[in-house]
């Protein structure tokens, strides 16, 4: 039975494990649970020691109980997806996946182990084969996921050589604290608040600014965020890709935002590539020349879809195209592909009492 009974059973029943419950990504991962109506007859919420006891949402009108994490056995749970931070899962989904559950783990820190698959379902969802070696499949960074999912069709029918993306991420990819950052920083500009009193979550003033920085600076220059967007684009599509990012945080709550320019081995024209993306998984083209014919952060809050737009031949270069994308970072780029890699795992791979 579900952990709370207002929870409705499946025919067939998986124990999930949801790991960092509490979290942004969390919360979201147990609403697109519900709204997909994943097969699972037993929900368990999982979390630090502070938020044992707390409730959070399941279902129409459910709600679990959130556990510790840290005494949790993980015996008798088929999937865990967890999304505790990088740290907290480096200890624990290996601890998960030893007890038997297949984890997806939405965090960095196993994403680029040879051994364990890295996964956009509409894009390599034969990777998921690999599960066995590790018991962890990885779910991508955020903007990697919407990036590669507008990114494939394109790679298949002209092949692609080179990528140069400019990001335009939401706070809500800092986590809670980032949105709330936001949040502070801009009623106090009204009330003539010093910003320097609410600096946590990023190292400049986020209310109406931008900053070219996310995550650690690397020896190169470039940021560890522009680093996943490079290797986890070669890892997931084709290593032959070379790819440039240029990742900035934006004062918006949901919603990560891309300028994509490509360069293909073979000739590319914007009416074609229109018409391939409509038919592309996951994709939605709404790219009209006209005022309003384009979709931007503030509209896909709650969307599962990348939405493209802005498509255009580049002619600076040979075969070149740019194009824009946004996705909501918290489903799509986070708790969405994460129980899509779980649909396909109970569909292909899993069955219950495996």
């Amino acid at each position: 039975m579900l952990d709370d009974p207002n929870n409705r059973k499946s025919e067939r029943g998986y124990t999930v494990a949801v790991i960092g419950a509490t979290g942004n990504v969390g919360r979201e991962v147990l609403t697109t649970l519900w709204e997909r109506q994943f097969p699972a007859e037993r929900v368990i919420a999982l979390a630090s020691e502070r938020s044992v006891g707390a409730e959070v949402s399941y279902g129409e009108g459910g709600v679990l109980q959130v556990q510790s994490l840290k005494d949790f056995d993980f015996k008798g749970v088929d999937i865990a997806l967890s999304s505790p931070g990088a740290r907290v899962s480096a200890e624990h989904s290996p601890r998960a996946a030893a007890a038997g559950a297949v984890v997806i783990d939405n965090t960095s820190h196993f994403r680029m182990d040879p051994d364990v698959p890295l996964v956009v379902p509409e894009v390599n969802p034969e990777a998921i084969a690999g599960y066995p070696k590790r018991g962890i499949i990885a779910n991508p960074n955020c903007s990697t996921i919407q990036m590669v999912t507008a990114l494939k069709p394109l790679h298949d029918a002209y092949g692609i050589e080179r990528v140069i993306v400019s990001t335009y991420q939401s706070t809500s990819g800092a986590g809670k604290d980032g949105m709330d950052e936001l949040f502070n920083q801009t009623k106090g500009i009204f009330v003539n608040q010093p910003v320097q009193d609410s600096k946590q979550a990023f190292t400049k003033q986020i209310a109406f600014n931008v900053i070219p920085h996310i995550d650690d600076f690397m020896e190169d220059g470039a940021t560890k965020e522009e680093w996943k967007m490079m290797v986890e684009t070669k890892k997931i599509i084709d290593p032959k890709i070379k790819v440039h990012a240029n990742c900035a945080r934006v004062p918006s709550f949901i919603g990560h935002a891309e300028y994509v320019n490509i360069e293909t081995k073979k000739p590319i024209e914007d009416k074609d590539v229109r018409a391939l993306l409509k038919k592309a998984p996951g994709v939605t083209v709404i790219d009209y020349r006209r005022d309003e014919g384009y979709v931007t952060p503030a509209e896909v809050a709650g969307e599962d879809a990348v939405f493209v737009s802005r498509i255009r031949c580049d002619s600076t270069v040979d075969n070149g195209l740019s194009f824009w994308c946004v996705s909501d970072n918290l489903r799509k780029g986070a708790a969405l592909n994460a129980v899509q890699i779980a649909e396909v795992l109970v569909q292909n791979y899993l069955s219950v009492g495996d």
